[in-house]
């Protein structure tokens, strides 16, 4: 990026560690190591921001079904109010109704774009919109994926 050789950056440091000293020196790294991370994530958060805006008004692809195969075995219309295959199970044992969630039964949550993967039950999961999610059944899909674990829930797997 600059053409800085390994002779340029011995100089930098030995002229560094004249100007701020050795027990200065560390310091000043964690600080400038920390402004980096920080630079990054803003950079991160505004580039996932402006992707967002962008594909805002983008419509949702249609998938076309085989007209000939679909015309050739209509489908029977599903009643409105018929009961779920949970609900009848648990009205043949005998049980009261099991409630069905709404969302997918996968445990690890991912917003699409970003790095980071988290547990369903994490703090930032209701932060991301239910367009941008990405659910993930184990940690090794994710990690497959190339998502890091969230620092907040550190998902993992039971042995």
């Amino acid at each position: 990026m600059f053409d800085i050789g390994l002779q340029e950056m011995l100089l930098i440091g030995v002229i560094a560690l004249l100007v701020f000293g050795p027990s200065k020196l560390p310091e000043l790294g964690r600080m400038l190591g920390r402004a980096m991370r920080e630079f990054r994530r803003a950079s991160d958060e505004f580039r996932s921001t402006v992707e967002t805006n962008l594909h805002i008004n983008d419509l949702d692809p249609v998938i076309h079904t085989d007209s000939v195969h679909a015309a050739s075995q209509p489908a029977a219309p599903v009643p409105e109010s018929a009961p779920l295959p949970s609900e009848i199970e648990a009205a043949q044992v005998g049980e009261p109704p099991v409630a069905v969630a709404e969302h997918s039964g996968e445990p690890y949550v991912a917003r699409r774009g970003s790095r980071l993967f988290h547990r369903r039950e994490c703090t930032w999961v209701p932060k991301i919109p239910e367009a941008d999610r990405v659910y993930l059944k184990s940690v090794a899909d994710a990690r497959e994926q190339l998502y890091s674990t969230c620092p907040v829930c550190e998902p993992w797997e039971p042995a």
